[in-house]
């Protein structure tokens, strides 16, 4: 059982702790500044009777009874999460917060979108964003950190609800000195010299597989983290690149470089919805489906 004086908000301060293994960083998490948060982090140790974490150097490393109990406060504010969400669930419409993540393929060009849909849609819905990685954004799912993520398809985790909302096309960008020449195919592509977003990102993957390049195998040209990098690199003629439809006025509007689709089949992805099928959330999150893929199939297409 747990004592009394133990308040939900030192849970969550231990709980992002435990997540961060960084005073600072989980401090800055919380909103809140680091005395605040090491001070009720040691009220919740005096009031359990134990040590949760041991102290010293720049890190933070749990005890044995800190690991145990870390895995507890994560099933009681999940528990605690899931009852605000079912109370949400139970009236005609979304309200309050909504966790949403994006990977960072997608939110730069989406984001704005979704929001003013939202928003407009349900005024009384404040919309928190969190931009990561596929991996961690499923993780995020898993710890009950998120409602939901916009994410490439597919995930194929059986504990997540997938909902496609749209397939957008992967676009040529490459000098604008090559405007006209023929457009490579997959297998001419895979001699050019191809930039690439950095390891850990999906559509790095996605790339390599229309070129059919393992994802492991090793590579001699620079890769960056950023589409608006890779376009740069381009218009300084360091070689060519794929980016996905949606992008393609954001970063190539300056000009400079010569944007082309591919013969068909065309690379592309599909970008979808993803959340726990335990959600109580599910029908309404099913419902933002329609509303967020809305505002991509409108806009104006790339140039072919």
């Amino acid at each position: 059982m747990i004592p009394s004086s133990v308040t939900l908000r030192q849970l969550r301060y231990f709980d992002a702790l435990a997540h961060h293994a960084h005073f600072g960083r989980a401090a800055a998490a919380c909103a809140v500044s680091q005395p605040a948060l090491s001070m009720q982090i040691k009220e919740l140790e005096e009031s359990l009777g134990a040590t949760l974490v041991e102290r010293g150097g720049r890190s933070v490393r749990l005890t044995r009874f800190g690991e145990e109990a870390s895995l507890r406060v994560r099933d009681i504010l999940r528990s605690v999460d899931e009852l605000a969400e079912l109370a949400r669930a139970s009236r005609d419409r979304i309200s309050g917060r909504l966790r949403v993540g994006m990977i960072p393929t997608i939110a730069p060009y989406l984001l704005p979108r979704v929001v003013a849909v939202i928003t407009r849609q349900h005024p009384q819905v404040e919309i928190d964003v969190r931009e990561a990685t596929t991996s961690r954004l499923v993780e995020e799912l898993a710890e009950g950190r998120l409602d939901t993520a916009v994410v490439a398809l597919p995930v194929s985790e059986p504990w997540l609800t997938e909902v496609a909302l749209f397939t957008e096309a992967f676009l040529l960008v490459r000098p604008v000195e090559d405007e006209g020449k023929p457009v490579p195919d997959g297998e001419t592509l895979r001699d050019m010299r191809l930039l690439l977003l950095e390891e850990g990102h999906c559509f790095r993957n996605q790339a390599l597989s229309f070129c059919n390049v393992p994802s492991s195998s090793p590579r001699k040209a620079l890769d960056a983290n950023s589409f608006s990098t890779l376009v740069q690199m381009v218009r300084a003629g360091m070689g060519v690149t794929l980016i996905p439809e949606m992008a393609v006025a954001v970063e190539t509007g300056a000009g400079s470089v010569s944007v082309v689709r591919f013969r068909d089949p065309q690379p592309s992805r599909t970008i979808g919805m993803v959340w726990r099928r335990t959600s109580p959330l599910a029908a309404q999150l099913l419902q933002l489906t329609g509303l967020i893929g809305r505002p991509v199939r409108q806009e104006d297409r790339a140039p072919a």
